[in-house]
């Protein structure tokens, strides 16, 4: 699910999905900014497959179990590649 399987529709991969949102957090928007304008840009840009918002929120998980994004003040943002990387440099 995380991947595309022989179940899963690559555009429809938690994956795709998660990169498709990233693409949507030019600046810090709310959780329903986010949804708004993820569906908008599927339906732009040609991704009929139905993405519920259960699916969506999966999505936001990946992202935050990468370090990808971070939701502050009630705001999703995308982390920076240095600020991604710092919870790994306090490991070792």
């Amino acid at each position: 699910m995380i991947l595309p399987t022989k179940g899963i529709a690559p555009d429809r991969a938690l994956v795709t999905v998660g990169a498709q949102i990233l693409r949507q957090l030019d600046a810090p928007l709310t959780v329903s900014q986010t949804w708004s304008r993820l569906r908008e840009w599927r339906a732009a840009n040609h991704h009929p497959a139905p993405i519920s918002f259960g699916w969506f929120v999966l999505s936001l998980d990946v992202l935050f179990a990468l370090g990808v994004v971070e939701f502050r003040d009630d705001l999703l943002t995308k982390r920076r590649v240095d600020d991604a990387a710092a919870p790994q440099r306090r490991l070792s």
